[in-house]
């Protein structure tokens, strides 16, 4: 069986002191396609020197993620728009973008000026967005849906919605990311996955966060993924075989890579 982890950071220093363990436990569980969202300009060296070390297994993003919006969010998006303009076809994608209400709204304005732009950006570059919703999913669907542009592909990120919004986000033609959550008890996630068909789903584990049980209060890493999918095979009633092979096609839609 071959998985694809669709969102994990592994260019956090969580995994300095052992990255080369953590890619061979991925490759060792079946993990072969690792996306790597950016943050911001901070991090984007780091990326892209995990990317790469393992051209094979890692594609970046480039993207500015909503929590790094401040004050000066338009140097950053310089950054992002020159990354683009020089050499667009070595990323898979813009992320991670999106709206981040949790933490701090001080630059909720700010935060909305960026994720239009970049989906402008995508649009321009025709790539999908991967997209980051904390306490925001209304928010971000409003904005995509009063677009109305089929152009805007993508991932709602560690969706974490309702069934409704879930169908709403199908119907605009993006993909759920399912990650560790759906192995906690009462998370709500259960619901959104058993009544979404296994061809809306990527599976992520936004590494080092949110890892499955049994490893809560861990860090997350890719080599987990498998645990994630037979959750989702027990949920909707499938093999895992059949969770392995249609999330990494679905990959290679999204991401539009080659076999």
């Amino acid at each position: 069986m071959i998985f694809a982890d669709s969102h994990t950071h592994l260019y956090s220093e969580e995994f300095e002191r052992d990255l080369d363990e953590v890619i061979d436990r991925a490759e060792h569980n079946g993990v072969r396609y690792l996306f790597l969202p950016n943050t911001d300009s901070e991090t984007y060296d780091r990326m892209m020197q995990v990317a790469g070390r393992f051209p094979d297994l890692c594609r970046p993003m480039t993207g500015l993620h909503p929590t790094s919006v401040k004050a000066n969010y338009q140097n950053e998006l310089d950054k992002v728009v020159k990354q683009l303009a020089e050499s667009h076809e070595k990323f898979c994608a813009i992320g991670e973008i999106g709206i981040d209400l949790y933490w701090d709204k001080t630059f909720e304005q700010e935060q909305r000026i960026v994720f239009d732009f970049q989906l402008d950006l995508a649009v321009k570059y025709d790539l999908p967005v991967v997209i980051h919703t904390r306490n925001s999913m209304e928010v971000a669907l409003e904005m995509i849906m009063s677009r109305n542009n089929p152009a805007i592909r993508g991932v709602f990120h560690c969706f974490s919605g309702n069934t409704d919004q879930a169908s709403r986000a199908i119907d605009l033609g993006f993909f759920l990311g399912i990650g560790g959550v759906v192995t906690y008890k009462n998370s709500g996630l259960q619901n959104v996955v058993s009544r979404t068909f296994l061809e809306r789903l990527l599976l992520e584990t936004d590494a080092p966060y949110l890892p499955p049980v049994p490893h809560r209060g861990q860090r997350n890493e890719p080599s987990y993924i498998p645990i994630i999918a037979q959750r989702v095979s027990e949920i909707k009633g499938c093999s895992l075989e059949e969770v392995a092979e249609r999330t990494t096609e679905n990959v290679f839609s999204l991401f539009r890579i080659r076999k």
